[in-house]
């Protein structure tokens, strides 16, 4: 018997016993002794083969993602919510049912919706590897066939595979930032107003995400970068390899309007500007110790879920057309599309974006109005121009 096999029937039949947490379990040498998944081992009841035909496809599916080169943090977390739903019903996945993951997650599994959205997109993950490498093995050997138990009724509402994401017209922005700022003066609380004002506007320039603005400080602007000037982003990495720093462009706009902000707008706010910790972007708030005590300190920034309903209440207000409903991430698709359509190449919105990777940047310009008649005579009239100036070309 070997390492591999005694680990399985040690873990089993109780499907409690899995821990797939265990640094053991992922790792390269042991992925490496993961049993042919089509190859019968003797022994044990047919409860203790499928719960060990369980286990390797756990440990198939995370090398399979390592090999995507997902970071080890983002392994463990693939499958918990997977072995959480069988832990509490003593099931393996396949014989899992819509109404058993409706009972749970509307009872025990209840969390935030964020969380039990995160929680159903993995587990939809995994079935979909089942489905696909081992769907008729599992079917011949257990007779079921292996279908997800998050179906059409039970699947989150905000999974990005419903529909394209949207964004408003360039004429629809413009109008909306427009209205935004005529509103200002009448703002019961100007300087946040103004503040949520701006963190839309340079989302919508320079294409940061909400959580990329709430953490910039002051001294993250750099004015003597580039044309315009720069900001530095403390960003997320691409594929889950860890949080990565960017400078992210600000552009001629995005220029103007932050030095209005800090001239005009960011003193109103009680903490100290001058402060090498400020915030950018600060909440109106200040801690409950800190405001006893009358220290005059940086405050602490605004979060991600504030600016999110500002923008929410904003484009209820103020924005016209088809699309009435902004969130952050779609300022984000608009920066894009708009910038594409204007004439950027696909390489300078990717770097705009601070993609790694150009098909990543293809899915945020789905939406683009692209004329490729169009695109062939400017074409021409560049190659045109190019033999003119260097007719020595032509020989």
């Amino acid at each position: 018997m070997t390492d591999s096999d005694s680990r399985h029937l040690s873990a089993m039949p109780d499907v409690q016993k899995l821990r797939l947490d265990e640094p053991e379990l992922i790792g390269a040498t042991e992925l490496a002794e993961v049993v042919a998944l089509h190859q019968p081992r003797p022994g044990g009841s047919a409860v203790d083969l499928e719960h060990r035909f369980f286990v390797d496809t756990v440990a198939e599916y995370q090398w399979a993602r390592d090999a995507a080169g997902l970071a080890r943090s983002t392994l463990d977390q693939l499958v918990k919510p997977v072995v959480e739903v069988c832990e509490f019903f003593n099931e393996v996945p396949w014989r899992l049912s819509p109404r058993q993951l409706d009972q749970y997650f509307s009872g025990p599994g209840k969390r935030a919706t964020s969380t039990v959205r995160l929680k159903m997109s993995r587990i939809d993950g995994y079935f979909a590897f089942l489905e696909q490498r081992y769907g008729a093995e599992i079917s011949r050997r257990f007779g079921v066939m292996v279908e997800s138990p998050v179906d059409e009724f039970n699947r989150p509402v905000h999974r990005g595979d419903f529909g394209l994401r949207v964004p408003p017209s360039q004429r629809a922005m413009r109008e909306f930032f427009a209205r935004w700022r005529e509103s200002l003066v009448l703002a019961r609380k100007w300087s946040v107003s103004c503040r949520d004002y701006v963190m839309a506007r340079l989302a919508y320039i320079s294409g940061t995400r909400a959580a990329e603005l709430c953490a910039m400080r002051i001294t993250d602007v750099h004015w003597e970068l580039g044309q315009w000037g720069r900001i530095l982003v403390h960003g997320k990495g691409s594929h889950g390899s860890g949080p990565r720093d960017r400078f992210t462009y600000i552009f001629k706009d995005g220029r103007e309007l932050l030095w209005w902000y800090l001239e005009q707008v960011r003193g109103e706010f009680s903490d100290d500007p001058d402060d090498p910790c400020a915030p950018l972007f600060p909440s109106e708030r200040i801690p409950t110790a800190l405001s006893a005590t009358g220290a005059v300190t940086a405050a602490s920034p605004v979060t991600p879920a504030t600016f999110r309903r500002a923008l929410h209440r904003a484009s209820t207000q103020f924005l016209t057309g088809p699309v009435s409903r902004l969130h952050p991430h779609l300022l984000r698709h608009a920066c894009a599309t708009h910038n594409y359509e204007r004439g950027m190449g696909l390489w300078e919105v990717q770097r705009l974006l601070g993609h790694e990777r150009a098909t990543t940047t293809v899915g945020y310009l789905s939406t683009a109005r692209a004329d490729p008649e169009q695109a062939s005579l400017v074409s021409s009239g560049r190659a045109v121009q190019r033999l003119m100036i260097d007719p020595g070309r032509l020989g």
